[in-house]
């Protein structure tokens, strides 16, 4: 099989499309035959040496989130059989590189996967589980009230489009900080008042809670109120927003009846997700660079 891995630390142009052999499944795990691999901001900064644990030596390959057909079982395994329809996601950060959705084929635990229901297409599934399960864990750690408001930054992308929905599901008013004329997305999704991105949210009014999927960091701490909550997808520059405001950066863990939970509603149109572009799997650096330039409206999924 092929692999895209990152060859050295730096930009696009270190992932290298090389031939690995084919995985076999251990016990517990099956080996799925990748038909959709999801590119998430966190692939582009673990290419480039930013990793949330720590350093990881090259080559290593990226991805966490892909959909494809199991291909074979391993030992201990009965939930799964050759031939069924699959979405999941490895966690990069456990795996450090040694397997990553950027291949044709992947020896995946068993708890990493969930049925891709029928009529869902992989490109579109391939979209969901680390954003969704961001966007969930999210939320519960800022243990909104009944009746918040919440604002959340990056509200056009691939986790702000799940916070956005979840929230305004949940009965909470939603304030959308929205990207490059993309406002009707968010507001689609179920945001009261959408902003766009270089809104001063000092100058707005002050929200019970903040979803920093960007993150913006300090710069959008103005905008909660006295003894509000933050939360921030990733550490941000240190700061102490003060005012009795509780702030939290959190890593996702994987949570197999969740994503069940997340994939269905996709399914069935309660949820929404949106792919901008298809780009092969041996011209991943193309996907990066797209993403890194920004303004695409929905998220980038490589085809093996």
């Amino acid at each position: 099989m092929h692999v895209v891995e990152v060859a050295e630390v730096g930009g696009p142009d270190v992932l290298r499309w090389v031939e690995r052999p084919d995985p076999v499944a251990g016990p517990g795990q099956v080996v799925v035959w990748i038909a959709a691999a999801n590119v998430n901001p966190t692939d582009l900064g673990a290419r480039c040496g930013r990793y949330a644990r720590g350093s990881v030596e090259p080559p290593y390959v990226l991805g966490w989130d892909f959909a494809g057909e199991v291909g074979s079982v391993g030992d201990g395994v009965s939930a799964l059989a050759a031939g069924d329809r699959v979405v999941g996601m490895i966690h990069w950060y456990d795996m450090e590189g040694t397997a990553g959705a950027y291949a044709e084929a992947v020896a995946a635990d068993v708890g990493w996967l969930v049925e891709l229901p029928e009529g869902l297409d992989p490109v579109l599934g391939a979209t969901i589980p680390l954003n969704a399960l961001t966007a969930v864990q999210g939320l519960e750690l800022l243990g909104l009230a009944p009746d918040s408001t919440i604002l959340v930054t990056g509200a056009s992308g691939g986790v702000g489009t799940f916070a956005v929905q979840l929230a305004a599901r949940a009965g909470h008013r939603v304030v959308a900080l929205a990207g490059r004329d993309d406002e009707d997305w968010p507001r689609s999704l179920g945001a009261s008042v959408v902003l766009p991105r270089d809104a001063d949210l000092s100058a707005i009014e002050q929200v019970d809670a903040l979803f920093d999927a960007v993150p913006l960091g300090a710069a959008a701490a103005p905008a909660v109120r006295d003894g509000g909550a933050i939360v921030t997808v990733r550490r941000t520059d240190e700061f102490d927003p003060g005012r009795g405001i509780h702030k939290q950066a959190f890593l996702i863990h994987p949570d197999q009846a969740r994503l069940r939970e997340l994939v269905a509603d996709v399914a069935a149109g309660r949820l929404q997700t949106r792919v901008a572009r298809t780009i092969p799997l041996a011209d991943a650096a193309e996907g990066h660079r797209l993403v890194e330039a920004g303004g695409l409206r929905g998220k980038v999924v490589l085809i093996p």
